[in-house]
């Protein structure tokens, strides 16, 4: 696949992960946290078994390192998405996206520096911008250290802790194996893992009937199924820190979503931080 289609599809891929956040807390009143992550990856998966067609899986050529690899990102999937489904709940979806998609990449260049022992002093300075432009967008400047601690920051953090991990991994993960197949038995291990955690009779639930949930949990879903998928199918191909700045697009869609569909207000400490977290971002990659 040429780059230029590689990055068309990332732009369609940024677009539902800036609608999924407003879309993750309206969902949230319908369903708990595990049922919420279980439908997700289950959907997931089964949006991927089409592509089987034509790309058959052949478990039997799936090293060790490979399998351990897939294992982990599907822990870390599980991890993110609880964080995901609380942060929104708890916090402001708006500020959630911005957040966590500002800092993100920034975390990934962090981990791929100390692996390659290598940092330039303008690419630290970036950091140190991009640092403060997380902390601004969570309001830490005026209300403290202290808020860090409140419920939806917290979860924000781990959200882009955890993707930043991921990202490396993902790349990585894709050496010895196709993407396609990659992604699927990243989907199937997730949906395993969350099984455990609910329980059956949650699919006779009346409320998954609700026209509301259906159309925000359709959101939700592309995000993962049309998004995700395309983020690690690009990160093989564009590399863990290129790909990764695809993302600085998402915060203004994830504002604007929230606006429009929430009645989030837009704060000028959002807007100067996801500003500051994109210069950064800039200043990373123009020093590669």
């Amino acid at each position: 696949m040429k780059k230029q289609t590689i990055y068309a599809l990332m732009i369609l891929a940024m677009i539902t992960w800036g609608m999924a956040w407003s879309s993750a807390k309206i969902v949230n009143n319908y369903l708990p946290y595990d049922e919420l992550v279980f439908l997700r990856f289950f959907i997931g998966f089964i949006t991927m078994l089409p592509f089987l067609f034509f790309h058959p899986l052949n478990i039997k050529i799936i090293d060790k390192s490979t399998w351990w690899n897939i294992i982990i990102v599907s822990i870390l999937f599980f991890l993110y998405n609880q964080c995901f489904f609380m942060g929104t709940d708890y916090g402001q979806a708006g500020k959630g996206g911005v957040f966590v998609t500002t800092t993100n990449p920034i975390i990934t260049f962090i981990i791929m520096s100390c692996i390659a022992r290598r940092i330039k002093s303008m690419q630290l300075i970036a950091i140190i911008i991009g640092g403060m432009g997380g902390l601004m967008i969570l309001n830490v400047i005026e209300l403290g250290i202290a808020h860090l601690t409140f419920p939806g920051s917290i979860y924000f953090i781990f959200c882009s802790i955890i993707w930043g991990i991921m990202t490396v991994l993902m790349a990585n993960g894709q050496k010895n194996i196709d993407s396609i197949s990659y992604i699927l038995l990243c989907y199937l291990v997730t949906t395993l893992i969350s099984m455990p955690f609910v329980q059956s009779s949650f699919i006779f639930d009346d409320k998954l009937l609700d026209w509301n949930f259906i159309l925000h949990f359709i959101i939700v879903c592309n995000a993962m199924s049309i998004g995700t998928s395309i983020y690690i199918y690009a990160s093989e191909r564009l590399g863990p820190i290129q790909v990764s700045t695809f993302i600085f697009s998402v915060p203004f869609i994830a504002m604007s979503s929230a606006y429009f569909v929430l009645d989030e207000p837009i704060g000028f400490n959002v807007v100067i931080g996801g500003l500051l977290s994109i210069m950064s971002i800039y200043m990373i990659n123009k020093e590669k």
